[in-house]
């Protein structure tokens, strides 16, 4: 089954649990800010997606962090700021178990089957 890591009140994530309802795909849903990060799940999706991609620098959780945090970014240095602030994850993701998928644009999940 997929899981779709979310961010309850964030509307692009309403959006891409919209469009899998649409289509009728399981997935079960796993909350960042509620259900936090461990940092085996954080290895697992940076196995799969680009750790630099991996940021949100739109959030708000990412616009209040210190200069200095945002400074000479490394792989060390996001999964550090990861970990310790779960919603700076991007989202939605979406782990299918074959591949991981990040963001939410309309049409992104037209060719997902169930």
């Amino acid at each position: 089954m997929a899981t779709l890591f979310v961010i309850k009140n964030c509307d692009t994530c309403r959006k891409a649990r919209k469009a899998l309802d649409e289509k009728g795909l399981p997935y079960q849903i796993h909350d960042l800010r509620e259900d936090g990060l461990s940092a085996a799940l954080l290895e697992h999706i940076l196995t799969r997606v680009p750790v630099m991609e991996a940021i949100n620098r739109r959030s708000t959780t990412w616009r209040n962090l210190p200069d200095e945090d945002k400074q000479d970014l490394d792989a060390n240095k996001v999964r550090a700021l990861v970990m310790a602030n779960p919603t700076l994850l991007k989202r939605p993701l979406l782990d299918t178990g074959d591949e991981i998928r990040i963001g939410y644009r309309d049409g992104d999940y037209d060719d997902l089957k169930g």
